[in-house]
Formats: C-alpha cells, sequence, structure tokens
C-alpha cells in the first residue's frame, strides 16, 4: 500500500502538471491583465489568504489518526467529527451576517486566533477539549468560506472600483493555486508527522504559524469594510420562497445536499479504510488532491471552445462516476475480503468527481439561484447536507467497525442513487434552457485573457 500510494501520487501530480503545461501555453497567445494597481491588490489579498488555505489544508491528513493515535474508538471519533459538522451548519447560518456586523477584516483575524486555539487543543487528550477544538474549527471554517471573499470582492469593486469583470480572473488563480496549496500541504505534513517521526500532531502545529501571520498580514495589509445589515429570519424566509418556487433550484439543491453530504462522510472514512494498510497518509491525502485538481482541469478542457461539453452533461457524469466508485467500495471492504488498493482506486476516482463537479455545480448554482436570494438558498442547501452527514456518522458510531464501513458505503449508494435520480429529473427541466448553457467562446475572450 505504501508503493501504491507513492506510484499514485507520482502519476498523478506528472498529469497535473502536463494538463496545466498545456493550460499555460494555450493562453500565452492572449493578453493578460497588466494593471500595475491592480496586480498589486490581487497580490495583497493573495498573501493572506494563501497563508490561511496552507494552515487549513495542513489539517487535512492526519485529523482522524490523530484521535486514533490517543486511543478513542471510532464511535468516539464519529461523535467528535459530528459534532464538527453540527458547528458547521450553525455558524455557517450566522456566518455571513456575523461577518457583515463584525466587519471582514477583523472576521479575517478572527478566523487566525479560533483556528490557532483549535489547532493547541490537538496537544489534549481530553476528548471533552478535543470536542470543544472541533467546534472551534467549525466556526473557522465557516469565517474561512464567507470573510476572505467578502472582503476581497468588496475592496475590488467600492473602494478599487475595478471592472467587475475582472472577479473571476482572481477567484480562478485561486482555485488553481488551492489544488497546488492542497498537493504541498499533504507532503509537508507527512514530511513531520511521518518522516521527522513527530506523530500525527505535527501537522497543526505547524499550522499555528501560518494562522499567526494570517492576522498579522491582514492587521497590517488591509483596510476593514463592512456589508449591509440583513436579517437572518428574511434572509431565509425569501431563500425557502425562492427554493419553492422554482423546482430547477429544488432539484439542484437536492443533489448538493445528498453529494456533499456523501462527500463529508467520505473525509471520515478513508483513514480507517486505509490505515491499517499502513500508507503514508500525508502523501495519500496528495494524491486526493491532485486527482481532485486533474478534474478540476478536465472540466475546464471539456468545457472549451474545442469540446464545449454543458456543466449539466459534466454534473451527470460526477454523480455517476461517485456512484460507482461507492458501489465498487460496497464490495472492496467486505469483512474478511478486503481490498485496499481497489478501496484506494474508488477513493481516487471520486476526488477526480469532485473536481468536475464543484466547478459545474457553482456554474449552474450561478445561474438558477438569483443572486438577491443566493445566500438564503444556500442556508436551506447546507441543512439537509449536514443532518444527512450527521446521521450517517451516528448510524456508524452505533454499528460493528467493520460490517458498519461496509453498511455506510451501502447507505451512501443509495443515496447517490437518489442523486443520480434528481440530476435526471433536472435534465429534463432544463434541457431546452440555454441560460444554463456555456456561452460561445467567442464571447468569452476578454475574461479568458484575464484568468491564469
Amino acid at each position: 500500500m505504501l508503493f501504491t500510494a507513492y506510484v499514485a501520487f507520482a502519476v498523478l501530480l506528472a498529469i497535473c502538471m502536463g494538463l496545466e503545461f498545456s493550460a499555460c501555453r494555450a493562453k500565452l497567445a492572449g493578453s493578460t491583465c497588466t494593471n500595475p494597481a491592480f496586480l498589486q491588490f490581487q497580490l495583497d489579498y493573495y498573501q493572506v489568504y494563501f497563508l490561511a488555505l496552507v494552515a487549513d489544508w495542513l489539517q487535512g491528513p492526519y485529523l482522524y489518526k490523530l484521535y486514533q493515535h490517543y486511543h478513542f474508538l471510532e464511535g468516539q471519533i464519529a461523535i467528535i467529527y459530528v459534532c464538527g459538522f453540527a458547528s458547521s451548519v450553525l455558524f455557517g447560518l450566522v456566518s455571513t451576517s456575523l461577518v457583515d456586523w463584525l466587519g471582514r477584516k477583523k472576521s479575517c483575524i478572527l478566523f487566525s486566533l479560533t483556528y490557532s486555539i483549535c489547532c493547541l487543543t490537538k496537544l489534549s487528550w481530553d476528548y471533552f477539549v478535543l470536542v470543544v477544538g472541533r467546534i472551534l474549527g467549525g466556526l473557522s471554517t465557516a469565517l474561512l468560506f464567507s470573510a476572505f471573499e467578502a472582503w476581497y470582492v468588496h475592496e475590488h469593486v467600492e473602494r478599487h472600483d475595478f471592472p467587475a469583470e475582472w472577479i473571476p480572473a482572481t477567484f480562478s488563480r485561486a482555485a488553481f493555486w488551492n489544488n497546488v496549496i492542497a498537493i504541498g500541504a499533504g507532503v509537508t505534513a507527512n514530511f513531520f508527522a511521518e518522516w521527522l517521526g513527530l506523530g500525527p500532531v505535527a501537522p497543526f502545529m505547524v499550522s499555528i504559524p501560518f494562522l499567526m501571520l494570517t492576522g498579522i498580514f491582514a492587521m497590517k495589509n488591509w483596510d476593514e469594510n463592512y456589508g449591509k445589515k440583513r436579517a437572518l429570519s428574511k434572509t431565509c424566509v425569501n431563500g425557502l420562497k425562492c427554493l419553492l418556487s422554482d423546482r430547477r433550484v429544488l432539484l439542484l439543491g437536492t443533489i448538493q445536499a445528498l453529494f456533499e453530504s456523501v462527500i463529508y462522510i467520505f473525509i471520515f472514512l478513508w483513514t480507517p479504510v486505509l490505515d491499517p494498510y499502513n500508507p503514508s497518509l500525508g502523501i495519500v491525502f496528495s494524491s486526493f488532491m491532485a486527482a481532485s485538481m486533474v478534474g478540476s482541469s478536465l472540466y475546464r478542457i471539456a468545457t472549451s471552445k474545442r469540446y464545449h461539453l454543458q456543466p449539466m452533461h459534466i454534473l451527470s457524469l460526477s454523480v455517476l462516476m461517485v456512484f460507482f466508485s461507492l458501489f465498487m467500495l460496497t464490495f472492496s471492504t467486505n469483512p474478511g475480503q478486503e481490498n485496499p488498493s481497489e478501496s484506494f482506486l474508488a477513493f481516487l476516482l471520486i476526488e477526480l468527481s469532485c473536481g468536475l463537479y464543484f466547478p459545474a455545480m457553482g456554474f449552474l448554482r450561478r445561474k438558477v439561484i438569483p443572486e438577491k436570494d443566493q445566500v438564503g438558498v444556500m442556508n436551506w442547501f447546507r441543512m439537509p447536507l449536514n443532518l444527512l452527514a450527521c446521521l450517517g456518522m451516528l448510524i456508524l458510531h452505533d454499528s460493528d467497525y467493520k460490517t458498519g464501513t461496509r453498511n455506510m458505503f451501502t447507505i451512501c449508494s443509495v443515496m447517490m442513487l437518489m442523486a443520480l435520480l434528481a440530476v435526471v429529473s433536472l435534465f429534463t427541466v432544463v434541457r431546452n434552457n440555454a441560460e444554463l448553457r456555456v456561452p460561445s467562446p467567442q464571447g468569452h475572450n476578454e475574461l479568458s485573457s484575464l484568468e491564469l
């Protein structure tokens, strides 16, 4: 398994480099934005945001292993994860309002403080302290996914008065480097935890300096900005009205809730499935991230002017691939007949599917959900998503380890079958809807020239 993980990582990394090199060559012919003020503004944003991403990704590979290292049972670990998921949904509901009220810059500094405390709790063997750490992790994650982007958009449009058409260029480049950082974070975590023999707590301690630098650079280089005050109840009511009045929104929310809850459960299960065969968990994690990056690159190629596939088709393919992967896992995790290599391959396919799914889902969400209702609708999307994930963890908590893992993958397969049915329904509803198609490449020459 150790050899398999390194070979898979090397192959996937080579494919990533080949796809990205090809993409860069294709874009050399176009012009790029050379506005020095905009480039400096981008750099100020990336400097803070990328440090936050490094700290976040470093904690991914060894979280489950850490709890296992402290001799907690799988059921106890599942409860800790449930607390994390529950805190994510609760803080996710109020994070936008909190960030707008507190200030985006202060919220980013708060992120660095709460996440640092979360990392410090990993030094404790006390179960309650670790649960509190996961709750703080949920708050920090909610701030990471709301405060940084909100700060950038406000500064871009309101303070610097740059064209709004330049915003996707910044986020496109951020998405690319997010993948690169995730791959590097896995290798770095592996270096400290296994190569140096410092144990699974080491990556969490390495994250703290990055979090401190995130707060310091935000405090030093960023100006404060605030959002409009919005009543949470009104936002949720408007989101619910939008959800119930448009069948496309309801079906899209169903697909998202089912797909992403399965991914949350996968995040919990991959370590106990593979760890008994002694792979390098950091390298396995980096392989997952490389597979996801391959998926993102394939999405970009598939929707390019050469192939011009539509996001709806790619969304369908990604859901089908995850269903097939989970079907494989119900056999490869069968007690007494475990096949770790087959399980690893299935996990890689799931990650590759995620690389296809998220840009496709993001495109369809932007087109289907009115901008004024997006926050409210997303709050309603998150509730079933996290509820399904928590229920899955609790079912596993009450099951025998071996059979429980296989049963969980079986349940996830059924959930993805339901997602497939929702995809088919959505496809029939939007089949002739030109609004949900990628515009012709000629209309995107200006935007493409700004992207990485």
